[in-house]
């Protein structure tokens, strides 16, 4: 039922020639774009985490994510990067998929360790990427072994070579847990170079950052990580890279540096990085970062900081990054049981 001033509204603006019909849904979509306006998402700061300690692959994507959405004003709430290492990134999902589940306010980076961690038999984590809300894949990156610029190794086969002499002589390092991405980084050119892996030493810290440190301070021999957390320490000298997991060389600092495939090892590895929210997360949300990431990814900035960080740009939508998640876990299966590392 219209009021007299809501029918005298319409004709004080000129539409007399409108029906009532017409006066009753020009409100209607007002008051919808209102609500819209009013509900206001967000309306306090974000937080990101790195389920990891600094200096890592996760780290680097949380700070530089923040830094640019913060720069370019894509987003004007406040937004601050939290750092919770544990278990390869296991410790914080559980936290997260049982405490955090409608958190719209906190956002956290994540790669293959997500899936894996979620899929490996020794110390698995209960929860995955189904227990989140897939918003967006923004990068991708690739495995390298390491060793200290002073080791006597200079090329990937003289590594593996000394490994299939004596597996557990060599003492591998990574940022995730037996079983996680920097495990099956380390050890997948020895698999593929005929070692068996469950002989493989590997010791597991907390990050990218800690390992290389432990590679640096003598603690280990190789370190298996991304191939953007080495970067400053490659372009340093601290640092020599063996090989890369990539199908082709991939440029910049690392353009000497081989492939694992020219050096006649069939070991490739993609790091994929995205963004997730809770499994909850209401639509608005949903919609907001959707639309936010999207604005991100095809700015100046964002392509400037890829390409300072050294990683690729490989930007999915929350539609094909949940069906590509679908796809890998089913290779990642396929690789933990041929490693006999599936639970």
């Amino acid at each position: 039922m219209f009021s007299f001033k809501k029918i005298s509204a319409c004709f004080c603006a000129g539409v007399l020639a409108l029906s009532l019909g017409a006066c009753s849904s020009g409100e209607q979509t007002a008051g919808s774009d209102n609500k819209e306006k009013s509900s206001g998402y967000p309306t306090k700061a974000i937080s990101v985490v790195a389920p990891s300690g600094a200096g890592g692959g996760w780290d680097l994507t949380a700070r530089s994510l923040t830094k640019v959405l913060a720069a370019t004003k894509i987003v004007e709430q406040p937004l601050t990067v939290e750092n919770k290492p544990g278990g390869g990134g296991a410790v914080f999902m559980a936290e997260y998929a049982t405490q955090q589940v409608e958190n719209n306010d906190m956002l956290f980076v994540n790669s293959p360790p997500i899936i894996i961690n979620n899929l490996k038999k020794e110390g698995n984590s209960p929860f995955g990427y189904k227990n989140t809300t897939p918003l967006a894949q923004l990068t991708k990156d690739y495995g390298a072994i390491v060793v200290k610029a002073d080791s006597k190794f200079t090329d990937l086969t003289s590594v593996l070579e000394e490994v299939k002499k004596d597996p557990s002589k060599l003492t591998f390092a990574g940022g995730s847990a037996p079983g996680s991405m920097d495990h099956l980084i380390s050890i997948l050119p020895a698999y593929k170079y005929g070692v068996d892996p469950t002989k493989v030493k590997y010791v597991s810290y907390d990050g990218g950052g800690e390992a290389i440190t432990a590679l640096l301070g003598g603690n280990a021999d190789v370190i298996g990580t991304d191939a953007s957390s080495v970067k400053e320490f490659l372009r340093s000298g601290d640092v020599r890279v063996l090989a890369v997991t990539s199908t082709e060389r991939i440029g910049g600092d690392f353009k000497d540096v081989p492939t694992a495939i020219e050096q006649g090892v069939e070991a490739e590895f993609t790091i994929w990085r995205g963004v997730f929210g809770p499994e909850k997360m209401s639509e608005e949300a949903k919609a907001y970062w959707e639309s936010t990431l999207e604005k991100l990814v095809n700015s100046p900035e964002w392509e400037k900081e890829v390409e300072t960080q050294g990683w690729e740009m490989e930007y999915k939508n929350t539609s094909d990054f949940t069906k590509f998640l679908e796809e890998q876990e089913t290779q990642v299966q396929q690789l933990l049981t041929a490693l006999g590392m599936e639970k």
